[in-house]
């Protein structure tokens, strides 16, 4: 087993944000778990920064005992 890891992911455009993540996700072997994602938007003048911390974890495939 690994440590945790983590992912920013950002965007100022709402679609371009959710394709980035959906991305992420999916492209996550069969070896990594989800343990967490906090979403955060954040407003400077008329721009919205929409953002995810993703945290995953590696783990051992599971084995079948005889």
């Amino acid at each position: 087993m690994d440590g945790p890891h983590f992912r920013l992911i950002a965007s100022m455009d709402p679609e371009m944000f959710q394709e980035r993540l959906n991305r992420f996700i999916q492209d996550l072997g069969e070896d990594n778990v989800l343990v967490d994602v906090k979403f955060s938007t954040a407003q400077q003048g008329n721009q919205t920064t929409y953002s995810a911390l993703v945290q995953y974890k590696q783990v051992e495939n599971w084995k079948e005992q005889p």
